[in-house]
């Protein structure tokens, strides 16, 4: 069980204490003390490239594919002179990657994270090849089948169990949306508060406190503006209503960024098995960056959906989609409204 008091340490300070009790087990013959050293060199690496004043639990399975390939890029130093290897080898990238893992999961034991950022990385060892992001992004027809299935889900189900003020439909409705369609951090959505949502000139807004103090005004599409109407009418208690946080627990507490994924696969759960696939909140994160930038929306504002500094960020959003480049050449833009004589 999770230690019911959080200990937000920085990445040094779990990196010192971790390293501490890695290389007490070689005492008692867990390790030996040559893999303990690799174990400690790798930590120290993860310092590195993470940063280490941030706060452990503050990383995400976005920063961590961030560290990993950054990782993959470090020349080795014990490849020959003028050898011409520029990075690090499969071998030593998949090695370093256990190493962060192992991190992650004492973390998690021991109450220094609330969750393992490892089970929302997607950069995967591959020993021939080395670490490779997975592609993330659902396709449009998956997407628009748990769009579809989150647009459905009953106010008031029929033959459920629970009584009305645990029911959580239009939360969870709400929850993919937001996910889908905007694709906050799943530290976004889960800190937002319902004073964040307003309107002008007749567009509801919300504005998202995100990395580095930043925040922007992001306009909700109409069918989820109207999603979170109906939620916050009728999906909240009388008792919730003076409370802060857009989304609660049945309980009436503000949802944990761990609870997130549990919503989604009771989403997922509603769609057709056919355009059905497993996704996480970062992955949804991904669908919406693939899908604007596939439809051509300008590079720039989907920069500012996502809440991105630099528009060379966008990279690590964009995934491939089949059959992407030939509907793009069939809508060749310098053929629109021609005449074919």
């Amino acid at each position: 069980m999770r230690p019911a008091e959080l200990e937000r340490l920085t990445v040094v300070e779990a990196a010192d204490r971790y390293v501490e009790l890695v290389r007490a087990r070689t005492v008692t013959g867990g390790l030996s003390a040559s893999t303990a050293e690799v174990y400690a060199r790798d930590v120290a690496t993860l310092v590195e490239l993470a940063g280490a004043d941030r706060v452990l639990d503050d990383l995400t399975g976005e920063d961590v594919d961030a560290v990993l390939l950054a990782f993959a890029r470090k020349p080795d130093g014990r490849s020959p002179a003028g050898s011409g290897g520029g990075g690090q080898s499969p071998s030593s990238q998949a090695r370093f990657r256990r190493s962060v893992s192992a991190l992650f999961k004492h973390a998690a034991l021991v109450g220094w994270v609330q969750v393992n950022p490892m089970l929302h990385a997607t950069v995967t060892a591959k020993e021939r090849g080395g670490l490779r992001p997975h592609r993330r992004a659902l396709t449009r027809e998956q997407a628009q089948g748990l769009i579809g299935a989150a647009r459905r889900l009953p106010e008031e189900p029929v033959g459920t169990s629970k009584r009305r003020d645990q029911r959580t439909e239009l939360r969870d409705g709400l929850i993919v949306l937001l996910l889908a369609t905007v694709g906050p951090r799943v530290s976004e959505l889960t800190r937002a508060n319902v004073e964040d949502f307003f309107t002008n000139g007749g567009v509801r807004y919300w504005r998202i406190f995100g990395k580095g103090g930043r925040t922007r005004d992001v306009p909700l599409p109409d069918d989820v503006a109207r999603v979170l109407q109906a939620y916050l009418e009728r999906g909240r208690r009388p008792a919730e209503v003076e409370e802060k946080a857009l989304l609660l627990s049945w309980r009436g507490r503000r949802l944990a960024r761990g609870d997130v994924q549990a919503v989604i696969d009771r989403v997922l759960a509603r769609v057709d098995p056919d355009r059905r696939r497993s996704v996480t909140p970062h992955g949804l994160r991904h669908t919406t960056a693939t899908h604007l930038l596939a439809d051509a929306v300008d590079m720039d504002a989907v920069r500012r959906v996502l809440g991105h500094s630099d528009l060379s960020t966008l990279g690590r959003y964009r995934d491939e989609l089949p059959g992407e480049l030939e509907v793009a050449m069939r809508a060749h833009p310098l053929l629109r409204g021609e005449g074919t004589g």
